[in-house]
């Protein structure tokens, strides 16, 4: 005889007919990642929806939760605890992301309720009792013009016009406008009254969509979501999405978990850019997250950048995804010209120091052509401020604090009429009196020059002209045309009205020659991404080595050829993406404990570990990319033994990373 439960106003009723709610709770132990079921009570029953917030009593105390499925029986075996009550009946947790979340956690070696995190903003009650509006009327169909200049562009949008799953990665022309090109890909999907996602990676590039893209579907059938708005805001339009009122979505880093009703297109611009990486764990990238949600929904997807990683050239040599390139012929007619020095004998001939020269006489003849035309000049300098690094005048040995042994800098500006001295930019105190501890020497010089003291050298050097500098805290969405010379630093490269004349890559050696495996991949993507602004009658001057593959293949505006090349190399030293890979950082003991207990598929390596500091080190993991998914299991089951453990000393473990030296 089925025995009886009491509901919480005293109500018997039996407890097998009471319901089940499997139920995610936010506690981020990583032993802990599995749901728990809870008994639901009757006048629980109508607010209890899948997708829910929760609120539920474990291991003593109440915590946050998320109802993911409302099942008939528990396979516990003992008495359930009920619900403590239901937060709102808002299903905030559609099933697709449920799914998604739960595959990119895998993938990554990490706990459901950390994407979880990433994936639903916090409730604000206020917005949540209020109505989101009527859904969007759906938008008409834009014209394929802008993507003709493509072979296989129409071919695309058609695609999408006509609900087949399409799969691309797209090589933007120089002074695309491609804003407008997603805008007409996510307007397309739209018209069928399907949902559009489209992630890019900072406030700027989001600024410039969401104008291209209400053009197009109007103001009513647009969203954009990025962290930069309220958390009230934010909230109302990811309720609007929810609620299924927008039809296409955009957004940075977050949004790819964005919960689109009836998905048909996921896009992602400049996926190599490190701001689609996610800082907190597991550290899932857009591009992966994106290519999971396409693959498990059936939605189109499309990769787009000036440049080209080696994890999209993957998916194109692997026939997953197709390319969509303009003939040589068409960039030829847009492209700007490009140059490197030592390119041409004549260079050193005329100026004798072309290769060594911070900015040499070509590019010095660049920007005089550009001004004396009319038009603004970009100057990319990889390093803001003054003077961040310095180094001893006579030995040249890096230049240290007298306390902290930090890197000393200069901060530019005068103080009282004198130039202000030297300071560390660890401890932030200043060393007036320096004496170098190999040579004894006081003398100082630049080792990196920055943004701001490249500006003012320019500006003494071409006298009357504007200079505006763009980077660090004050970052410009765009510059007026006419005259005037702009210091940039990679990334914070403003659009100028009308294109510049001339782009000035300076210091090629300072990103070419960090310690990173993408360090040619990353260099190429920034020169790039600032050539790209230049108009086609404009010129692009790279201090760099014209002899190196990143600027062969910016010099002849072929980043297909160079991210074959990397995925080349990749493949034949083992390196992502040619295998998964997965750095485990940690103190000593700790990883040697968690190596010792790792039990890794038949073709697993071990490199390291190496010291990453004085009291932590690194290993790699690597095996073959069909064994990915057994390396992420084997290393999410050791951190979950360690935190069943309750090990005191943290281990952090990243799958795919950005840098893995």
């Amino acid at each position: 005889m089925a025995g009886k439960a009491t509901t919480r106003r005293g109500e018997q009723v039996p407890a097998a007919s009471l319901p089940v709610a499997r139920v995610c709770v936010d506690v981020p132990l990583a032993h802990l990642d599995r749901a728990f079921d809870y008994q639901v009570s009757t006048e629980q029953d109508a607010d209890a929806v899948p997708g829910c917030r929760v609120r539920v009593r474990f291991a003593g105390q109440l915590v946050d939760g998320y109802l993911l499925e409302r099942v008939g029986s528990s396979e516990y075996g003992r008495k359930l605890t009920f619900l403590d009550r239901v937060i709102s009946p808002e299903p905030v947790l559609s099933p697709e992301v449920a799914e998604l979340a739960r595959v990119v956690a895998d993938r990554y070696a990490g706990s459901l309720v950390d994407v979880l995190r990433m994936a639903v903003p916090p409730r604000h009650a206020r917005v949540e009792a209020k109505p989101s509006g009527e859904p969007a009327p759906v938008p008409e169909a834009p014209s394929d013009e802008g993507w003709s200049r493509y072979p296989f562009g129409p071919n695309l949008l058609d695609a999408l016009r006509s609900g087949r799953a399409a799969r691309a990665v797209w090589q933007a022309l120089p002074a695309e406008d491609w804003p407008a090109r997603l805008a007409e890909a996510a307007a397309s999907v739209a018209s069928t009254g399907k949902g559009a996602l489209v992630v890019v990676p900072d406030h700027r590039d989001l600024a410039r969509l969401h104008q291209a893209c209400v053009a197009l579907v109007g103001e009513a059938g647009v969203v954009s979501l990025s962290a930069d708005l309220g958390p009230s805001e934010r909230y109302k339009r990811w309720l609007a999405v929810r609620r299924g009122v927008v039809r296409v979505v955009l957004g940075t880093r977050g949004t790819a978990f964005a919960p689109v009703h009836d998905l048909g297109l996921v896009a992602v611009w400049d996926d190599g850019d490190d701001l689609h990486s996610e800082p907190r764990m597991p550290y899932p990238n857009v591009r992966d997250v994106l290519v999971q949600r396409s693959h498990l929904t059936g939605a189109s997807l499309l990769i787009g950048g000036f440049a080209r990683t080696a994890e999209a050239q993957l998916l194109v040599d692997s026939g997953w995804a197709h390319e969509v390139v303009a003939a040589r012929d068409t960039l030829r007619s847009v492209a700007p010209r490009v140059a490197a020095v030592g390119d041409h004998e004549w260079q050193e001939v005329k100026d004798a120091a072309a290769r060594s020269a911070r900015l040499p006489s070509i590019a010095f003849d660049a920007a005089r052509a550009a001004l004396a035309a009319g038009t603004p000049v970009l100057v990319q300098v990889p390093r803001r401020g003054y003077v961040p690094a310095l180094a001893c005048g006579q030995c040249r040995s890096p230049a240290r604090c007298r306390r902290c042994a930090g890197p000393l800098a200069l901060p530019g500006g005068t103080q009282d009429g004198v130039p202000r001295p030297a300071y560390c930019r660890w401890c932030g105190a200043t060393e007036a009196a320096f004496r170098c501890s190999n040579c004894g020497s006081r003398r100082l010089r630049g080792q990196v020059i920055g943004a701001r003291r490249t500006a003012e050298e320019l500006g003494r050097a071409f006298s009357g002209v504007p200079v505006r500098t763009s980077g660090g805290d004050e970052v410009l969405a765009t510059v007026p045309g006419g005259q005037s010379l702009v210091v940039a630093t990679p990334g914070a490269e403003p659009v100028a009205e009308g294109g510049y004349g001339a782009a000035l890559l300076l210091d090629g050696w300072a990103l070419l020659g960090r310690a990173d495996l993408r360090a040619a991949e990353e260099t190429l993507r920034r020169w790039m991404t600032a050539a790209a602004l230049v108009h086609a009658a404009g010129r692009v001057v790279v201090v760099a080595d014209s002899s190196l593959a990143p600027v062969q293949a910016l010099v002849r505006w072929d980043p297909v050829w160079h991210a074959g090349q990397e995925l080349a190399a990749r493949s034949e030293l083992g390196f992502p993406p040619a295998v998964r890979m997965a750095t485990v950082d940690g103190a000593p003991d700790a990883l040697a404990g968690v190596l010792e207990e790792l039990r890794l598929p038949p073709n697993g390596q071990i490199l390291g570990p190496v010291p990453l500091s004085e009291d932590k080190e690194r290993a790699l993991v690597r095996v073959p990319r069909t064994e990915g998914r057994a390396l992420a299991a084997v290393l999410a089951d050791v951190l979950a033994v360690r935190s069943a453990r309750k090990e005191p000393d943290v281990v952090r473990v990243k799958l795919d990373p950005l840098e893995v030296l």
